[in-house]
């Protein structure tokens, strides 16, 4: 991954309102150390991040993802983000992100451990390739996340709904769906209920019904289903949030995983059971995906 462009935001700086926080953003070199290392709080994952996707240096879903932002800076007892901060910030490394699909990361850690303010940073970085998973698709098994369905309401201090720097156990996640021979993975409760992707939401289609589930707090409310959603309620197709047996996933009519940056990614295999799809349905909503949106 080639980095483009990287700066700290110094978040203390922020309190009032203004239009220009060009003074609380610091140039980095995207390729030179950074950090302190006594930054304590990234190396035990207390923090929140977020991904967005660029096309062409434009950020996509902006708004979307500083709310969820906001959302997880909530649940972890994080200084609220000003987000009229942070979105100029976005905004000017966008503009370093250069032509064609980037990423900018939106990193907030508690920061050196009994420091004065949290730590905070943006970075924009050359995107891979996705092709292949967006037109042949992806093979995807199911894993029990070690959580019932009620667990986040019950222990709010899992931060079930929180995007956190902890992602050792999505990355573990994914190493073992491709140890069972899959690209991915999608989590269920014990008590069979579908959660999430690692790092993506789902979409089922049933009939002219696309489904997702319901984002009651134990997962991450992804910013591009809601896009996808809103484009699929254009195109006159009934949408719901629902609760989803584990059970109903091999008798849907299609499926994908959606993300900021893979973007539609079609289900082509759940646990060795091959999955229905639509590859000029796929193309479209990709196409839609990759148009710019805010």
């Amino acid at each position: 991954m080639a980095w483009h462009y990287a700066l700290t935001i110094d978040p203390a700086a922020s309190d009032d309102d203004r239009d220009d926080f060009a003074d609380t953003f610091t140039e980095i070199d995207p390729a030179a150390p950074a950090l302190n290392v006594g930054e304590l709080s990234t190396q035990r994952g207390d923090g929140i991040f977020e991904s967005i996707g660029v096309i062409d240096s434009h950020a996509q879903e902006v708004v979307p993802h500083l709310e969820r932002l906001a959302h997880s800076a909530r649940l972890c007892d994080l200084p609220a983000p000003h987000l009229p901060q942070w979105r100029q910030a976005v905004d000017l490394v966008a503009a370093h992100a250069g032509p064609g699909e980037s990423v900018i990361k939106l990193i907030l850690s508690r920061g050196v451990e009994h420091g004065p303010a949290p730590t905070a940073w943006v970075t924009a970085a050359a995107a891979a390739d996705f092709t292949v998973p967006r037109t042949r698709g992806i093979r995807v098994v199911t894993l029990d996340r070690g959580f019932d369905s009620g667990a986040a309401a019950r222990a709010p201090w899992l931060l079930l709904g929180a995007k956190t720097l902890s992602y050792a156990v999505n990355m573990a996640a994914i190493r073992e769906a491709k140890r069972r021979g899959a690209d991915d993975a999608i989590f269920v409760s014990t008590d069979g209920i579908v959660l999430e992707a690692p790092t993506a939401s789902l979409i089922l289609r049933r009939g002219d019904a696309f489904l997702t589930p319901a984002p009651t707090g134990s997962i991450l409310h992804g910013t591009t289903q809601l896009s996808a959603f809103e484009w699929l309620a254009s195109q006159g197709h009934r949408t719901e949030y629902a609760s989803i047996p584990a059970s109903d996933l091999a008798t849907a009519d299609a499926a994908w995983l959606v993300s900021s940056v893979r973007l539609a990614a079609p289900i082509t295999a759940i646990d060795g059971v091959p999955l229905g799809g639509d590859a000029e349905f796929t193309a479209a909503l990709n196409a839609y995906l990759l148009s710019p949106r805010d």
